[in-house]
């Protein structure tokens, strides 16, 4: 397991004050490191992690569960801010446990640390709350990144797997017959842009640059799109505006 995130990386000077000035994702500086509960069922994996992020001065892991079980339990009193939790594990899995640490810490945002590539998994983890699924096989920047990422109120899914969940949404809305009672709020045409983009697994910068557009504006049509559609998340928005068929992606 340890291979996964290859060899542990040293900091020098220039690279803590790196991180120092870093702050958050859109430029801002965050006062509190971001709180992370590392969830997975094999010890040496969790530790690895925790040397890993040892290394962010703005990301300190604050506890460890084995199982989703304990999971439910060290969110509830440690309320973190990110959880990072495999998918299966055994008494209760990954997925499993989503929708009851969002119950005791509404706050937490889970991203899923996995190595299934699995569309079902992908799918029931966004369905259960997850704002983020990523496989192991990523680099140990990517990790940090993702989680700076979460917290600043982005979604992050592997590029394979965000590839995998439009197929899954496009199936998704082939097998329903529903249809709305009420008329689905209207989003203007640049609200359907970002939208697209974000089903791709954009970033908030990315979007920006593909629009010719500033990251706080696309931050701003992202919240103004959550607002119509009454919703949580980038992805539960995505989810959503496959299935009303507000968005089609061929």
């Amino acid at each position: 397991m340890a291979d996964t995130f290859g060899p542990v990386r040293r900091t020098n000077g220039a690279h803590d004050a790196a991180v120092a000035e870093r702050g958050t994702d859109d430029g801002g500086s965050r006062e509190e490191p971001i709180r992370v509960l590392v969830v997975d069922d094999h010890a040496l994996f969790r530790r690895g992690l925790e040397i890993v992020l040892a290394q962010e001065e703005d990301i300190q892991v604050i506890g460890e569960a084995g199982d989703g079980a304990e999971a439910v339990d060290k969110a509830a009193d440690l309320l973190p801010d990110i959880v990072l939790m495999d998918v299966r594990m055994p008494r209760r899995g990954g997925i499993e446990a989503c929708t009851s640490i969002k119950e005791v810490a509404p706050s937490a945002k889970i991203i899923m640390l996995t190595i299934s590539d699995e569309e079902a998994d992908l799918y029931e983890a966004i369905k259960a709350g997850a704002t983020g699924y990523l496989l192991k096989e990523i680099s140990t920047d990517e990790v940090a990144t993702a989680i700076r990422a979460v917290a600043d109120g982005q979604s992050q899914i592997s590029p394979s797997m965000a590839s995998k969940l439009l197929t899954e949404f496009k199936s998704m809305i082939q097998r329903t017959d529903e249809r709305r009672l009420v008329p689905a709020p209207r989003l203007t045409e640049r609200e359907l842009e970002v939208l697209k983009l974000v089903a791709t697994g954009m970033n908030n910068r990315d979007i920006a640059k593909e629009l010719f557009i500033s990251e706080n504006t696309v931050k701003n049509h992202v919240r103004n799109i959550l607002e119509k559609l009454q919703l949580h998340s980038r992805m539960e928005a995505v989810v959503y505006a496959m299935r009303e068929k507000i968005l089609e992606i061929r």
